[in-house]
């Protein structure tokens, strides 16, 4: 009964009449007797509205929705949450190959603990000092971003086909020679408009055959780049100097990330994650390829 009391309390209407009445009977030559008037006839709206179901029913409404949205903005900014939600969007393909290259990182790092005299899984916080960097991370985010796109992309040409865009095109402009000999302005009009929208289409899926080519060039060349870089982190068995050739390569895909963020809104990745989680950190075992 207290959060409806509450409620109907601070409604902004109500404030402003029981304030205002509140005042008008202190200015008022007769105080004692218009404040006692003031606070039975507030009581009398509180009582009232506060015994009204429908009234209760609508403050349960708002603090359900508060809560929902409380857990929904923490759902979203957890790095762990969001990593998975961006994986299991994944054809299995995908995330197949994003999860094997996660573990070759993982065999490289037990590999490496074994060249130094250590058993592999015996202290994991030492046994990845010269595996686990931020750097790697964030080869390994901009690896899964380009999966993203690359499914995005794909699921964009599925779903219709040069040819058939081909043929509409080729359509329209038949039309609109007819439509040009009969000298029929209004219908020209109409056509070349439909002309032009026929031609950006067509466009727009040369443009993104050329983006998928792009974007599969470039896992192969992160995904070899992740894997010489940790093989060498091996065989060097030096972490500082692996740390700076993983940090350097990380940098250098500026233009990669450029490509990527370009890509956004046909990928989905527009509201995900704008800093790399600890991927390799993180724990992945309800995602299955």
């Amino acid at each position: 009964m207290r959060k409806y009391l509450k409620a109907a309390f601070l409604y902004r209407w109500n404030l402003l009449f029981f304030l205002g009445g509140a005042i008008g009977a202190v200015l008022s030559p007769w105080p004692d007797a218009v404040l006692p008037i003031v606070g039975a006839l507030e009581l009398a709206y509180l009582t009232g509205l506060s015994s009204m179901p429908r009234f209760r029913k609508a403050i349960d409404a708002g603090e359900a929705s508060i809560v929902r949205n409380a857990g929904a903005r923490s759902e979203k900014g957890n790095p762990q949450n969001t990593l998975n939600q961006m994986l299991e969007s994944l054809p299995a393909l995908s995330l197949r190959r994003f999860l094997l290259l996660r573990q070759r990182c993982f065999e490289m790092r037990d590999i490496a603990s074994g060249v130094q005299g250590r058993m592999a899984g015996d202290s994991e916080a030492d046994s990845a000092d010269s595996i686990r960097t931020p750097a790697l991370d964030k080869l390994l985010f901009l690896f899964l971003k380009l999966l993203m796109s690359e499914a995005g992309l794909e699921r964009f040409l599925k779903s219709t086909s040069e040819p058939e865009l081909a043929t509409r095109l080729q359509a329209v402009q038949t039309r609109l020679a007819e439509a040009s000999a009969a000298n029929d302005e209004r219908v020209m009009r109409s056509l070349q408009d439909s002309l032009a929208d026929a031609q950006l289409r067509l466009d727009n899926y040369q443009k993104s055959a050329k983006d998928l080519e792009f974007v599969g060039v470039e896992l192969d060349r992160i995904e070899t780049k992740i894997k010489a870089l940790i093989e060498m982190g091996v065989s060097r068995q030096d972490p500082d100097l692996f740390s700076s050739q993983v940090t350097a390569a990380a940098e250098s895909m500026q233009h990669t990330e450029d490509a990527v963020m370009n890509l956004q809104s046909l990928s989905g990745l527009a509201d995900q994650l704008a800093e790399p989680p600890a991927i390799l950190n993180a724990d992945l075992d309800r995602v299955r390829a």
